[in-house]
Protein backbone atom coordinates (compact mmCIF):
# COMPACT_ATOMS: atom_id res chain seq x y z
CA UNK A 1 0.00 0.00 0.00
CA UNK A 2 1.43 3.42 -1.14
CA UNK A 3 1.72 5.35 1.92
CA UNK A 4 -0.11 8.57 2.29
CA UNK A 5 1.33 11.76 1.79
CA UNK A 6 1.28 14.07 4.80
CA UNK A 7 1.47 18.34 4.06
CA UNK A 8 1.38 20.32 7.16
CA UNK A 9 0.78 23.88 6.78
CA UNK A 10 2.42 26.27 9.43
CA UNK A 11 0.50 29.82 10.45
CA UNK A 12 2.05 32.55 11.15
CA UNK A 13 1.85 34.16 14.84
CA UNK A 14 5.15 35.90 15.67
CA UNK A 15 6.46 34.75 18.85
CA UNK A 16 4.16 32.32 19.07
CA UNK A 17 6.28 30.29 16.82
CA UNK A 18 7.48 28.31 19.28
CA UNK A 19 3.98 26.49 19.81
CA UNK A 20 4.79 24.82 16.47
CA UNK A 21 8.03 23.12 17.27
CA UNK A 22 6.19 21.74 20.32
CA UNK A 23 3.18 20.15 18.18
CA UNK A 24 5.61 19.02 15.80
CA UNK A 25 7.43 17.35 18.45
CA UNK A 26 4.16 15.39 19.54
CA UNK A 27 3.38 14.34 15.63
CA UNK A 28 6.46 13.23 15.30
CA UNK A 29 6.35 11.01 18.39
CA UNK A 30 2.71 9.67 17.00
CA UNK A 31 4.78 8.53 13.71
CA UNK A 32 3.25 11.86 11.65
CA UNK A 33 6.12 13.85 9.75
CA UNK A 34 5.31 15.83 6.76
CA UNK A 35 5.89 15.13 3.08
CA UNK A 36 5.38 18.75 2.20
CA UNK A 37 4.98 22.13 3.69
CA UNK A 38 3.49 25.39 3.31
CA UNK A 39 3.66 27.93 5.63
CA UNK A 40 3.91 31.91 6.33
CA UNK A 41 5.49 34.15 8.66
CA UNK A 42 7.08 32.66 11.53
CA UNK A 43 5.34 29.37 9.82
CA UNK A 44 7.98 29.97 7.48
CA UNK A 45 10.98 30.12 10.01
CA UNK A 46 9.85 27.02 11.90
CA UNK A 47 9.12 25.51 7.65
CA UNK A 48 12.35 26.15 6.82
CA UNK A 49 14.49 24.36 9.28
CA UNK A 50 12.05 21.49 9.34
CA UNK A 51 12.23 21.36 5.82
CA UNK A 52 16.24 21.30 5.99
CA UNK A 53 16.24 17.87 8.42
CA UNK A 54 16.18 19.59 11.50
CA UNK A 55 14.29 18.16 14.23
CA UNK A 56 11.97 20.66 16.66
CA UNK A 57 14.00 20.38 20.02
CA UNK A 58 17.53 21.28 17.80
CA UNK A 59 15.79 24.25 16.60
CA UNK A 60 14.06 25.35 19.81
CA UNK A 61 17.92 25.58 20.69
CA UNK A 62 18.68 27.19 17.79
CA UNK A 63 16.12 29.84 18.04
CA UNK A 64 16.24 30.46 21.80
CA UNK A 65 20.33 31.57 21.71
CA UNK A 66 19.76 33.01 18.60
CA UNK A 67 16.21 35.42 19.40
CA UNK A 68 14.87 34.08 16.27
CA UNK A 69 11.06 35.67 17.62
CA UNK A 70 13.20 38.63 18.76
CA UNK A 71 11.04 41.33 17.32
CA UNK A 72 12.51 43.98 19.40
CA UNK A 73 16.44 43.21 18.38
CA UNK A 74 15.49 45.45 14.54
CA UNK A 75 17.14 48.05 12.63
CA UNK A 76 15.83 51.46 11.63
CA UNK A 77 16.29 51.96 8.15
CA UNK A 78 16.09 55.74 6.32
CA UNK A 79 12.14 54.86 5.24
CA UNK A 80 11.19 54.62 9.06
CA UNK A 81 10.00 51.41 9.71
CA UNK A 82 11.92 48.57 10.90
CA UNK A 83 13.78 46.06 9.14
CA UNK A 84 14.48 42.04 9.46
CA UNK A 85 17.40 42.21 8.46
CA UNK A 86 19.10 40.48 11.26
CA UNK A 87 16.21 38.00 10.80
CA UNK A 88 17.83 37.50 7.10
CA UNK A 89 21.28 37.19 8.15
CA UNK A 90 20.16 34.27 11.65
CA UNK A 91 18.77 32.25 8.35
CA UNK A 92 22.05 32.67 6.54
CA UNK A 93 24.01 31.61 9.30
CA UNK A 94 22.19 28.25 10.29
CA UNK A 95 20.30 27.02 6.72
CA UNK A 96 23.28 25.39 4.85
CA UNK A 97 20.54 25.73 2.32
CA UNK A 98 20.61 29.18 0.51
CA UNK A 99 17.55 28.49 -2.15
CA UNK A 100 14.29 27.04 -1.11
CA UNK A 101 14.77 24.29 -4.15
CA UNK A 102 17.95 23.00 -2.18
CA UNK A 103 16.11 21.89 0.79
CA UNK A 104 15.39 18.12 1.84
CA UNK A 105 11.46 18.86 1.85
CA UNK A 106 9.53 20.56 -0.75
CA UNK A 107 8.32 24.11 1.00
CA UNK A 108 6.00 27.04 0.02
CA UNK A 109 6.35 30.20 1.53
CA UNK A 110 3.61 32.63 0.72
CA UNK A 111 4.19 36.10 0.98
CA UNK A 112 2.08 39.21 0.02
CA UNK A 113 3.02 41.33 -3.02
CA UNK A 114 2.20 44.79 -2.23
CA UNK A 115 2.30 45.41 -6.26
CA UNK A 116 -0.64 43.29 -7.24
CA UNK A 117 -2.25 42.95 -4.62
CA UNK A 118 -2.19 39.03 -4.44
CA UNK A 119 -0.76 36.10 -2.22
CA UNK A 120 2.33 34.43 -3.95
CA UNK A 121 3.50 31.21 -2.98
CA UNK A 122 6.80 31.16 -3.48
CA UNK A 123 8.64 26.93 -4.12
CA UNK A 124 12.27 29.12 -5.40
CA UNK A 125 14.09 31.53 -4.86
CA UNK A 126 16.52 33.05 -2.53
CA UNK A 127 15.43 31.37 0.89
CA UNK A 128 16.19 33.69 3.87
CA UNK A 129 15.43 36.42 1.60
CA UNK A 130 11.94 34.93 0.67
CA UNK A 131 11.00 33.81 4.50
CA UNK A 132 11.88 37.87 5.58
CA UNK A 133 9.48 38.92 3.55
CA UNK A 134 6.88 36.52 4.28
CA UNK A 135 7.39 37.66 8.07
CA UNK A 136 7.40 41.37 7.35
CA UNK A 137 4.27 42.47 9.47
CA UNK A 138 3.26 45.52 7.43
CA UNK A 139 2.83 49.25 9.23
CA UNK A 140 5.96 47.81 11.49
CA UNK A 141 8.52 46.36 9.09
CA UNK A 142 10.13 47.80 5.71
CA UNK A 143 8.79 45.68 2.54
CA UNK A 144 11.37 43.43 1.33
CA UNK A 145 11.67 43.60 -2.69
CA UNK A 146 11.96 40.47 -4.65
CA UNK A 147 12.18 40.66 -8.51
CA UNK A 148 10.96 43.98 -8.71
CA UNK A 149 8.16 44.33 -6.37
CA UNK A 150 7.70 44.52 -2.82
CA UNK A 151 6.01 41.88 -0.31
CA UNK A 152 5.24 41.59 3.46
CA UNK A 153 3.70 38.97 5.56
CA UNK A 154 1.75 36.41 3.80
CA UNK A 155 -0.77 36.32 6.75
CA UNK A 156 -2.42 39.75 5.77
CA UNK A 157 -3.68 37.87 2.17
CA UNK A 158 -3.23 34.28 3.98
CA UNK A 159 -2.37 33.46 7.48
CA UNK A 160 -2.76 29.51 6.73
CA UNK A 161 -1.81 28.57 3.09
CA UNK A 162 -3.29 25.60 2.51
CA UNK A 163 -3.44 26.13 -1.36
CA UNK A 164 -0.10 24.96 -2.56
CA UNK A 165 -0.70 21.66 -0.57
CA UNK A 166 -4.30 20.83 -1.90
CA UNK A 167 -3.46 18.57 -5.39
CA UNK A 168 -0.01 17.30 -3.61
CA UNK A 169 -0.55 15.78 -0.39
CA UNK A 170 -3.31 12.90 0.43
CA UNK A 171 -4.04 14.25 3.67
CA UNK A 172 -3.38 17.99 5.13
CA UNK A 173 -2.70 19.08 8.79
CA UNK A 174 -2.97 22.76 9.58
CA UNK A 175 -1.05 24.23 12.60
CA UNK A 176 -3.03 27.81 14.02
CA UNK A 177 -1.04 29.47 16.49
CA UNK A 178 -3.29 32.74 15.75
CA UNK A 179 -6.31 32.83 17.99
CA UNK A 180 -7.02 36.40 19.00
CA UNK A 181 -5.43 37.25 22.16
CA UNK A 182 -7.45 38.98 25.10
CA UNK A 183 -7.95 42.74 24.62
CA UNK A 184 -5.20 44.86 26.29
CA UNK A 185 -4.91 48.96 25.92
CA UNK A 186 -4.40 49.80 22.31
CA UNK A 187 -2.60 52.90 23.53
CA UNK A 188 0.79 53.17 20.97
CA UNK A 189 1.25 52.27 17.11
CA UNK A 190 3.09 49.09 17.41
CA UNK A 191 -0.19 47.71 19.67
CA UNK A 192 -2.61 49.12 17.13
CA UNK A 193 -0.99 47.80 13.72
CA UNK A 194 -0.69 44.40 15.68
CA UNK A 195 -4.29 44.29 16.35
CA UNK A 196 -5.25 45.47 13.18
CA UNK A 197 -3.04 42.97 11.52
CA UNK A 198 -4.77 40.12 13.99
CA UNK A 199 -7.86 40.73 12.79
CA UNK A 200 -7.11 40.59 9.40
CA UNK A 201 -5.62 37.16 9.44
CA UNK A 202 -8.14 35.31 10.92
CA UNK A 203 -11.00 36.11 8.49
CA UNK A 204 -11.27 32.73 6.74
CA UNK A 205 -10.69 30.43 10.28
CA UNK A 206 -13.78 28.59 9.51
CA UNK A 207 -13.38 27.97 5.72
CA UNK A 208 -10.14 26.22 6.26
CA UNK A 209 -10.85 24.50 9.00
CA UNK A 210 -13.27 22.61 6.73
CA UNK A 211 -10.80 22.41 3.94
CA UNK A 212 -8.15 19.97 5.91
CA UNK A 213 -7.96 16.69 7.55
CA UNK A 214 -6.81 18.33 10.83
CA UNK A 215 -7.00 21.64 12.30
CA UNK A 216 -4.72 21.89 15.25
CA UNK A 217 -4.75 25.36 17.65
CA UNK A 218 -3.16 24.74 20.93
CA UNK A 219 -5.54 25.90 23.79
CA UNK A 220 -4.03 29.16 25.77
CA UNK A 221 -2.01 30.91 22.54
CA UNK A 222 -4.26 34.18 23.09
CA UNK A 223 -2.54 34.39 26.56
CA UNK A 224 0.78 35.38 24.71
CA UNK A 225 1.38 38.46 22.92
CA UNK A 226 2.51 37.67 19.10
CA UNK A 227 5.71 40.05 20.04
CA UNK A 228 6.66 38.79 23.79
CA UNK A 229 9.68 36.34 23.27
CA UNK A 230 10.04 35.85 26.85
CA UNK A 231 7.41 32.57 27.05
CA UNK A 232 9.33 30.21 24.27
CA UNK A 233 9.73 27.22 26.84
CA UNK A 234 5.80 27.44 27.87
CA UNK A 235 4.79 28.33 24.11
CA UNK A 236 6.98 25.23 22.98
CA UNK A 237 4.82 22.95 26.17
CA UNK A 238 1.49 24.46 25.35
CA UNK A 239 1.83 23.19 22.00
CA UNK A 240 3.63 19.66 23.09
CA UNK A 241 0.80 19.36 25.76
CA UNK A 242 -2.39 19.45 23.71
CA UNK A 243 -0.72 17.82 20.71
CA UNK A 244 -0.31 14.42 22.62
CA UNK A 245 -3.62 14.22 24.23
CA UNK A 246 -4.97 14.91 20.70
CA UNK A 247 -6.49 11.17 19.13
CA UNK A 248 -5.07 11.17 15.30
CA UNK A 249 -5.28 8.24 13.37
CA UNK A 250 -4.08 8.31 10.16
Amino acid sequence: MRKKKIGIVLAGGGARGFAHLGVLKALEEKGIRADLISAVSAGSIVGAFIAAGKKPEEIMEIMKENDFFDYAKVTLPINGLMSLDNLNKNLEEHLEAEKISELKIPLYIAASNLVTGKIKYFKEGDLSKIVQASSSIPVLFSPVEIEGDLYVDGGLLDNLPVEPLKDQSDLIIAINIMPIEKTRKLDNLVEIAVRTFQLSVNRDQEKIKNAVDLFIEPEGLEEYHILDTKHADKLFDLGYKHTRKMDINF
